[in-house]
């Protein structure tokens, strides 16, 4: 039990090691202030494009591309394969818009299906008031559709915020890479448990509104 508690639970070694945490914990932080708008955004771009006839194979096609390739290969390709045709990115930009496309795939299918759960109904009933296409969307439609789909939202939210420790690949000093470093330095694994320790405090309140989210859709059933 003392070698468990030494090699997993020092807390000499995390507080040696908190510094190094704590600016690996601001990166990520950072980046899922920057990754998440962005995927809702783009999300929303992609769910609206998909309604324009003209467009909707094309983005059928890429949201389907984004969501079947793996978000590491995906983050790999434009850290490491952009390079060979002269585009070279800093870990930061890579790791933001990787996830920011990953997520915008994801965020678009919980869109369209929070658009089109609103009826047709709903859209008549503006228009004959006076209001036009795109004041109808942004002032009747999306409301209803965001409340609709807003537990899909938060769940993607809480995946989008996992896959920020795949920026560790490309040495970006985030919280996995940062705790990674100083179980390299230490050669203890306390720094890591320390660094779950963060990520379940960053999580933790976000299950919580998931599941009363879920809570309160399954009563209201």
């Amino acid at each position: 039990m003392d070698l468990l508690i030494d090699q997993f639970f020092n807390t000499a070694i995390m507080a040696q090691a908190w510094p190094i945490l704590w600016r690996g914990l601001q990166m990520t932080l950072l980046l899922c202030l920057t990754a998440v708008p962005l995927g809702l955004l783009g999300g929303l771009l992609v769910a609206l494009a998909g309604r324009v006839r003209a467009l909707r194979w094309t983005v059928v096609a890429l949201v389907d591309l984004l969501r079947a390739v793996p978000p590491l290969v995906l983050l790999l390709f434009l850290y490491a394969g952009l390079p060979f045709a002269g585009i070279h990115l800093p870990p930061f930009l890579a790791a933001l818009l990787a996830l920011g496309l990953n997520a915008s795939s994801f965020y678009g299918e919980i869109w369209r299906a929070g658009i089109d759960s609103v009826g047709h109904g709903q859209w008549e009933a503006a228009r004959s008031t006076g209001l036009g296409h795109r004041q109808t969307l942004t002032a009747v439609i999306l409301p209803q559709a965001a409340r609709a789909v807003l537990p899909d939202l938060v769940s993607n939210t809480i995946e989008v915020v996992k896959l920020t420790s795949l920026a560790s690949v490309v040495a970006l000093p985030e919280l996995l890479y940062s705790a990674d470093m100083a179980r390299s330095v230490t050669y203890n694994a306390s720094p890591l448990m320390l660094a779950a320790g963060l990520y379940l405090a960053l999580l933790w309140p976000l299950v919580r509104l998931l599941a009363r989210f879920e809570h309160r859709s399954a009563g209201s059933r």
